[in-house]
């Protein structure tokens, strides 16, 4: 029975599946938005949505619990002193999720994801 089971696998081994999400997660953050299949837009906005309310506190303890989490230290910067104070008075839904169509060569579903502004 799959009580309680939130997470997707996608097809990967735990530590390769969290360095992924992390790598996404910093690549979201730098560049404001990605391209990616469905199913890692959704498991990419839980991780990044997690660490913008991390980041918000602002707090020594926060900065160094997101630096485990995802261990890019231009992304954290950015997180910290430019995309956090931008959502401070907003309570969740940082990021947008857009469908594109399937993607040429296999057929999966493509979308965007990117910070709402």
């Amino acid at each position: 029975m799959r009580h309680g089971v939130t997470t997707r696998k996608l097809g990967r081994y735990t530590s390769h599946r969290l360095a992924m999400l992390a790598n996404m997660a910093a690549s979201l953050f730098i560049e404001g938005s990605i391209v990616t299949t469905i199913s890692k837009a959704k498991e990419v906005r839980k991780v990044a949505e997690k660490l913008i309310t991390r980041a918000k506190a602002g707090g020594v303890s926060d900065r160094r619990l997101v630096i485990a989490r995802m261990p890019h230290k231009e992304a954290v910067t950015k997180l910290f002193n430019e995309i956090a104070p931008k959502y401070a008075d907003r309570n969740g839904g940082y990021t947008r999720i857009v469908k594109l169509g399937s993607r040429v060569g296999d057929a999966s579903e493509m979308a965007v994801i990117q910070l709402v502004d």
